[in-house]
């Protein structure tokens, strides 16, 4: 074993491991992101999700576009300008707390954040910019590391390959969400901007390395130009076929969104500041690592179709579980080795079914997708595969902003603790809208596959 993992290049190697602390760098902010914009910044909730969509939007839309670039100036150059960028970005998010307190904006200095004029300043929407900086940054990693991977490893050796790198990146999520609540439990709200100095330093270290050991043993072709990626997308989108498969997808996606822009307030207004939703958050990568070899293998004799649909299906009991927590009332549950908020605990539920939900669904996919682009235009169209996580992105994450204004308000807009619990009484509701949002996706997911049989026998 140990003289086959040998077998890959330092350029391999190298990519792998700095993709794990890119991993670690953008899991550890982007899982309290929202929580960064409004308890930090003093953004609403329909304003963080506005930013914190747009900007997941973008690093699902703009790789194809990177990766183009990567091919004409080289993968190292790519990945210098990528990790500069990112390292950029997240000491920005580091700083930019400071900046404005130094302005009399806001002060951190007491356990409860105090805002004196930052809400209505226009200095806090700095972080448009560096938010743009991250997202240009990840665009080149998505591209250039997964390009590197497919350079760097032979026939033979490929699907090895790329296991090592999945597994990196899971590694890299896990770590980086796990380090976060440690770091909000000694440091409270802050907790929230001090972890992006982490991220700075994961990423400048990524940096260093690719400066240092990057050496592409192959070198890439010219690969297409803008006009030819635009084409393609234009393409995908005028496709009738794909465009209603991405639709529908784009519904599994909007509740597989709620992981990162619902949850960590939800959980941490409805369970209590000693919940730990970043911690949650790890059950979906580790249900999948565990669940998905064995799903791929049961569904192996199923058409792509099928599996995917089964996964349709089980996300409207995920957010039903997630819904429930608010049943059972507000004593913890004693599970011997721990004791769990109800809230919290019907959230681990509702997350383990949407890791066993993407274990159904992604892997097939994507064979399903190729299989309805048109013969000889498979890499162009997979390019574009990934739209559905741009548009559920924006989607899902602006909904989550309004629903949370909605049905789940933040506490500290209330006079008093019980006029709170009044505004928030129905909080679970959230959940239902998502719970339809996934059943209808699963049934038109079922509509969609008799129709294009029965289009596929006519032609």
């Amino acid at each position: 074993m140990f003289q086959k993992l040998k077998g890959f290049s330092r350029a391999f190697w190298t990519a792998n491991t700095v993709e794990l602390l890119e991993r670690a760098a953008y899991y550890g902010v982007f899982i309290v992101i929202t929580l960064y914009l409004s308890r930090i910044l003093g953004f609403t909730d329909m304003e963080a999700g506005l930013i914190s969509g747009i900007f997941s939007g973008g690093l699902y839309l703009l790789p194809t576009f990177a990766g183009a670039l990567a091919d004409k100036i080289g993968f190292k150059y790519s990945l210098i300008i990528a990790f500069s960028l990112l390292t950029l970005g997240y000491f920005g998010l580091a700083v930019l707390p400071s900046i404005l307190e130094s302005i009399g904006l806001v002060n951190y200095s007491n356990d409860t954040i105090t805002y004196t004029g930052i809400v209505d300043s226009a200095e806090r929407w700095a972080i448009v910019p560096i938010m743009l900086l991250l997202m240009i940054g990840g665009s080149f990693i998505k591209s250039v590391i997964t390009g590197t991977v497919a350079k760097e490893t032979t026939e033979a050796n490929r699907a090895q390959g790329f296991s090592i790198f999945y597994m990196m990146v899971n590694i890299g999520a896990f770590s980086g969400k796990t380090i976060v609540k440690p770091l909000r439990d000694s440091m409270g709200e802050l907790g929230y901007a001090y972890i992006n100095y982490f991220s700075a330093g994961m990423t400048l270290l990524g940096l260093i390395m690719i400066v240092a050991f990057y050496k592409s043993t192959k070198q890439s072709g010219q690969g297409k130009t803008f006009g030819e990626i635009w084409d393609g997308l234009v393409k995908v989108c005028t496709n009738g076929r794909l465009i209603t498969l991405i639709l529908i997808i784009t519904g599994f996606w909007m509740v597989q969104h709620q992981l990162y822009a619902t949850m960590p307030k939800y959980v941490l207004r409805m369970a209590g500041e000693d919940a730990s939703p970043s911690w949650y958050a790890n059950v979906n990568p580790l249900t999948v690592v565990l669940t998905v070899a064995f799903i791929t293998k049961i569904m192996a004799s199923r058409t792509p179709l099928f599996s995917m649909t089964v996964g349709m299906f089980i996300m409207p009991l995920s957010a039903i579980a997630m819904a429930s927590g608010n049943w059972f009332g507000h004593e913890e549950i004693d599970l011997i080795i721990i004791s769990l908020h109800p809230i919290a605990l019907m959230m681990i539920i509702g997350i383990v079914l949407q890791g066993l939900a993407e274990s159904f669904i992604s892997p097939r996919f994507l064979q399903f997708f190729s299989l309805q682009a048109p013969k000889g235009e498979e890499g162009m169209y997979l390019g574009f595969s990934h739209l559905h996580s741009f548009i559920s992105s924006v989607l899902g994450f602006g909904l989550s902003g309004y629903l949370l204004t909605k049905y789940c308000p933040e506490p500290t807009l209330f006079e008093t603790r019980e006029a709170w619990e009044a505004a928030s009484v129905n909080a679970h509701y959230i959940w239902y809208y998502f719970a339809a949002i996934a059943l209808v996706s699963a049934i038109s997911l079922i509509i969609y596959g008799k129709v294009i049989a029965k289009m596929d026998a006519k032609s």
